[in-house]
């Protein structure tokens, strides 16, 4: 379905001739008070997400991007960044400070929530090595003006000049040394839109002598994962990873005498007539499950939160379907959470975590894939993991191939359960 953002871009497009201006010139050059005579600018240049541009730039390959307060330029440029797996291990566990009432680190409802729980833990402060780091400029701001590089999709570089465009900070941490600047999100998005970091980047370098470093940080199911990037300063496109951690605020650590426990007293359920699962990010199920907790959702909803394609989208709804903690609406089309889904989201990190091993190891493939890990002291096969499934009684599956995709899904989950512990 169209949008309204789909709807008034395409007439702008035809209005302004702009396609026929990338043609020739490789860029177009688009005034706020032009896009407010088909929609507010506000609500039709911001796209945080690629999947979120509208059609019309999505079948032309283009994107946009501010260079002032009231001008934005469109061209075929690559100003997005796929977000990179992040490590399996969690660095290490935080205590709570027992004096802070006013937050509820299980139940973390916002990036400036997320931000002071990394900070007064101490999160942030192990992350940049430095002890002695303070917050300082947050909230949005000039960028002031720099130029820079911007490579297109056909390799080539376009010199782009910046004139007061409008940034915005979610948290900054100063040090002796270095201005750490931080973008911070409630969800894994597949990319993000560089800029969020870049342009903040490009301000301060201009403003002080102090080394910039920029980090995203994603908040979902008790883990702060952490990614320090570097740029080139003049070039758009060279952010580099840096680094990547994740840590845990949590009561107490989870050891493998807790899953085992789970798995001598779990009982198999009988597989449920919804799609088995092919979402290999269980961390993403668990976080689809956070805001559904908030938010009833539909599937073009789900995909567009994500960054996702429709079917990715069904994908991981699915998967919170077989586990019984997420439920359609036929009627309405829409996502919420089950009773089960709503008790096991409103526990302590630590049981929330232990519950949703109980809910995947319910699973016949599932638990004597984790046996078959356990009793090998080591990770089983592709093969292996197919038989089990052959073996499973999983609803419409019959051939081979299906079973050998669906199988990296079964790994992956086992594989999140044992990550839980120093296993």
């Amino acid at each position: 379905m169209k949008t309204k953002n789909d709807d008034a871009w395409e007439k702008l497009f035809e209005n302004y001739n702009i396609l026929d201006t990338i043609d020739k010139e490789g860029y177009y050059e688009i005034k706020s008070s032009e896009i407010n005579e088909f929609r507010e600018s506000r609500l039709m240049a911001k796209f945080d997400c690629k999947n979120r541009l509208p059609k019309i730039f999505e079948e032309n390959n283009l994107s946009i991007l501010p260079i002032s307060r009231s001008k934005y330029l469109i061209s075929d440029i690559d100003v997005y960044h796929t977000l990179e797996e992040r490590e399996k291990e969690i660095t290490n566990y935080y205590n709570f400070p027992d004096y802070i009432e006013s937050i509820d680190y299980n139940n973390i409802k916002s990036e400036t929530q997320v931000l002071n729980c990394a900070y007064f833990t101490g999160i942030i402060n192990d992350f940049l090595d430095d002890d002695d780091i303070i917050p300082t400029v947050s909230g949005r701001m000039s960028s002031g003006q720099f130029k820079f590089k911007i490579k297109t999709l056909s390799s080539k570089f376009l010199d782009l000049s910046i004139d007061n465009s409008q940034i915005e900070i979610d948290g900054a941490y100063e040090g002796v040394n270095f201005l750490s600047l931080f973008e911070a999100k409630l969800e894994f998005p597949e990319n993000f839109l560089v800029r969020q970091l870049y342009f903040p980047f490009k301000t301060w370098k201009n403003k002080i002598g102090k080394d910039i470093k920029t980090i995203f940080l994603v908040y979902s199911n008790g883990i702060f994962s952490l990614y320090e990037y570097a740029f080139d300063q003049d070039c758009y496109n060279s952010i580099n990873l840096v680094k990547q951690k994740n840590y845990s605020i949590i009561d107490g650590d989870i050891e493998i005498e807790d899953i085992k426990a789970i798995a001598d007293s779990v009982n198999t359920v009988k597989e449920p007539n919804v799609a088995f699962p092919q979402a290999n990010v269980f961390e993403r199920v668990v976080n689809l499950c956070e805001i559904l907790k908030k938010n009833r959702l539909t599937i073009e909803q789900i995909a567009e939160l994500y960054t996702f394609e429709t079917r990715q989208a069904r994908y991981y709804s699915d998967a919170g379907r077989y586990l019984g903690l997420i439920e359609k609406d036929e009627k309405e089309k829409i996502f919420n959470l089950t009773e089960k889904g709503y008790r096991i989201f409103n526990l302590n990190l630590k049981n929330r975590q232990l519950e949703l091993v109980k809910c995947i190891l319910e699973h016949e493939a599932f638990f004597r894939t984790y046996e078959l890990w356990l009793k090998n002291y080591d990770v089983p096969s592709k093969d292996e993991i197919v038989t089990i499934m052959q073996q499973s009684k999983l609803w419409k599956i019959n051939e081979n191939s299906t079973f050998k995709r669906r199988s990296s899904t079964v790994f992956r989950w086992v594989e999140w359960i044992l990550n839980l512990t120093h296993y």
